[in-house]
């Protein structure tokens, strides 16, 4: 689980990267679910959320870009 802080400090770069790879992780863990291979489903909340969060602060970055 990322925190907002350490999201903040990144770049918008880093940010689409981070996403990306997030997206990623998110569809092998629902691959992973449908199978029944996952250990902790837990993990798909916390990986939706990390994407909600990078996305959130993306958007607010491109509002606002001397922020």
């Amino acid at each position: 689980m990322m925190k907002a802080k350490e999201v903040r400090n990144m770049s918008p770069a880093e940010l689409e990267a981070k996403l990306t790879d997030l997206k990623k992780d998110l569809f092998t863990l629902r691959m992973q679910h449908a199978t029944n291979q996952l250990d902790n489903p837990i993990k798909i909340n916390g990986v939706k959320k990390d994407i909600a969060r990078i996305k959130t602060i993306l958007r607010e970055k491109a509002l606002r870009p001397e922020a």
